[in-house]
């Protein structure tokens, strides 16, 4: 009897280290890309009557459900490219800072097109502990116009252990890329300064 008692009590603290370590356990970049897909077409959708009316209220969506899945920071040092050694820490949060509202503006804009089209999340596929990178897909199906496909670019936060998506590629064009190209002109010629006060004020 007493090693009967022995049993279940190893048995239970077994158990219970399975639930709290599935509990605390980061989720996938699958997982997050679809979580959050989710709760965010869910809410455009349940406020379609509302953002008629109050067509701003589209950014408090993405700044409530997208932005938080979001590695804004990493966003704006890729979009520096070569001129991020040559900034001052200063800079770099006002440009960080003017980058997130750009982005909140950007992506605003683009979900003013969901009208409840069907989303399609790519399959959760096993990734190695080690992997620190992935790319997920998913697809916008209309039954009126071609399917729009959109791979999010995700990093592993090396502190939090979390998913977040950096960069968004639409039918094979990259935000990151073109905005490098398009603010790495402008930093040479303007310097960073003022090119953080045009994305600042493009972003109101």
């Amino acid at each position: 009897m007493k090693k009967l008692i022995i049993l279940l009590v190893l048995l239970t603290n077994i158990i219970q280290n399975s639930i709290a370590t599935a509990a605390t356990s980061p989720a996938s970049p699958y997982q997050v890309i679809e979580t959050t897909g989710n709760s965010l077409f869910a809410r455009i959708a349940n406020n379609q009557d509302a953002l008629e009316k109050f067509p701003e209220l589209m950014r408090d969506i993405v700044e409530e459900e997208l932005m938080p899945s979001v590695d804004y920071q990493y966003a704006a040092f890729k979009i520096l490219g070569k001129h991020l050694r040559s900034t001052t820490a200063e800079q770099r949060a006002k440009f960080v800072t003017a980058m997130r509202s750009y982005l909140v503006r950007t992506y605003a804009n683009a979900l003013t097109q969901y009208s409840n089209q069907k989303v399609l999340f790519e399959p959760e596929s096993n990734l190695s502990d080690s992997t620190k990178a992935a790319s997920v897909d998913i697809k916008i199906v209309d039954a009126n116009k071609p399917d729009i496909k959109i791979t999010f670019q995700m990093r592993k936060d090396k502190k939090s252990q979390e998913w977040r998506a950096y960069d968004m590629i639409v039918e094979g064009i990259s935000l990151i890329s073109s905005k490098q190209a398009e603010f790495n002109r402008k930093i040479s010629d303007l310097g960073l300064d003022q090119v953080t006060l045009e994305l600042a004020s493009i972003a109101t």
